[in-house]
């Protein structure tokens, strides 16, 4: 679990690169790199208030696999105040 300031969701990985998705901390913040078709996946998931998923890691990696996980919550007061 990894806590950050601010997220920026980056649309343009290629598919070539081998990678489904990427993920990096940015200074206080967390940066997704993830490819155009998961990026119209991604805003159709937050127009629709839905829960939403991003693998990170190379395609063939087998197990070994990080996620960002968007979720959309009831109670606010377990989230960050800040």
């Amino acid at each position: 679990v990894t806590g950050a300031s601010f997220v920026v969701f980056n649309g343009a990985l290629k598919t070539s690169s081998g990678f489904l998705a990427k993920s990096s901390i940015v200074e206080d913040g967390l940066m997704v790199q993830i490819t155009r078709e998961t990026m119209e996946s991604l805003r159709q998931a937050l127009r629709d208030k839905k829960d939403f998923r991003i693998t990170c890691g190379e395609v063939d990696a087998g197990d070994v696999k990080e996620y960002v996980d968007i979720c959309w919550v009831e109670n606010e007061e377990k989230t960050n105040k800040g």
